[in-house]
């Protein structure tokens, strides 16, 4: 059984993000989705709204897997991480070659770290390469409609948010 560790900041789960969870089920037997919590960063969302909106996002994509993805946070090292929790797999989604090239350095250096720790790359699918959390934060913020960026969890997390 593989366990793969997918971090990330998820402030707010994109379907971006949804897309690479989704493949990285194909390739790990599981998937423990790693919420980073940095203290001098101020999130949208708080770690346990963007659990939760993870495993809605997840079990409305798909249902059959949901005991296979465990949502956790870490403040440390990703690699640190991914072996706490038992992950012999790092996932990392790439959306275009600027993300390419940071992403090989951050593999390098972590395989520098944890030599036992295999970094994986999945591609983003067409629709989702433009997307990231920031530009959806943004969005939302002006009033913009972000319905075409995000789960539907995600776009009432938002809308109430708004209208708060």
């Amino acid at each position: 059984m593989t366990t793969a560790f997918y971090p990330g900041s998820f402030d707010p789960m994109t379907n971006g993000h949804l897309d690479v969870l989704v493949q990285a089920l194909n390739v790990a037997s599981n998937v423990v989705v790693g919420v980073g919590i940095h203290p001098g960063k101020a999130p949208m969302f708080t770690f346990d709204e963007r659990a939760d909106l993870i495993r809605q996002c997840l079990f409305d994509a798909l249902p059959t897997r949901k005991a296979d993805v465990s949502v956790v946070s870490f403040d440390s090292l990703a690699v640190d991480a991914a072996r706490q929790f038992g992950a012999n797999l790092l996932v990392r989604g790439l959306r275009d070659g600027s993300d390419f090239d940071y992403e090989m350095q951050l593999a390098g250096m972590n395989r520098q770290l944890a030599q036992d720790v295999q970094t994986v790359f999945i591609p983003a699918g067409t629709a989702s390469r433009p997307i990231t959390a920031t530009l959806v934060r943004q969005i939302a913020a002006m009033g913009g409609d972000v319905s075409a960026f995000v789960p539907a969890p995600v776009l009432k997390a938002l809308t109430s948010r708004q209208n708060a």
